[in-house]
């Protein structure tokens, strides 16, 4: 099993190749900073992780962002996504349900990749991990697909292989709920220990 925290220098191998590209940038505001600036700006756009960054750090140059670092500042490190889509141009990947999937990582906007204290984000992590790890085919969530257009921006970046995708639609409580190890929700074994048959799961998986 591939643990991340084991290999960080990964992981900071693609942020060093995407940084001498002058495609990532940090970013120094808190949460609240940037709602404020999304609150003042009327009709800011919306992604599938709500409302998208609005680049505030982005124009900063680069003795105030060497400056604030220097200073113990917290930061993220962002990827300018304008520019690396210019970088790449149009990009695709293959769904083995929907066939061919035009990339758009337009509504994510400048994704954070790391942090100042986390080496390492979930897009760049499973980019980078597949590849190493040589995965051809990738089986999600259908709650990750829309994420599926950024890793396809990242491999393209950092000269990755692509996988093949699918989706498998989510697991729900009777309420509807996702069932997730977040929310403790009932497990396999625990419902073999409660003393469910395999044709009751199948059930409860079918519903």
């Amino acid at each position: 099993m591939r643990r991340q925290s084991e290999h960080l220098d990964d992981y900071r191998a693609g942020l060093a190749r995407l940084a001498a590209a002058d495609l990532v940038y940090p970013c120094f505001c808190t949460r609240r900073d940037i709602l404020a600036e999304i609150a003042a700006a009327a009709g800011a756009p919306h992604g599938p992780d709500g409302p998208l960054y609005p680049g505030t750090c982005r124009a900063l140059d680069a003795a105030t962002r060497a400056a604030r670092i220097a200073a113990g500042e917290s930061w993220a490190l962002r990827l300018d996504a304008e520019r690396a889509r210019r970088q790449v141009g149009s990009l695709e990947w293959t769904d083995l349900d929907a066939g061919i999937v035009p990339a758009r990582p337009e509504p994510f906007g400048d994704v954070v990749l790391a942090r100042k204290d986390t080496p390492t984000s979930y897009h760049l992590s499973v980019a980078v991990d597949d590849a190493i790890q040589g995965v051809t085919l990738v089986t999600r969530g259908e709650d990750l697909r829309p994420a599926t257009h950024v890793h396809r921006l990242l491999q393209a970046l950092l000269g990755l292989a692509t996988p093949v995708y699918r989706f498998h639609r989510l697991l729900t409580d009777a309420t509807g709920r996702r069932l997730a190890k977040r929310d403790r929700a009932e497990t396999l074994r625990a419902l073999r220990e409660a003393g469910r048959s395999p044709a009751e799961v199948r059930t409860l998986l079918e519903a």
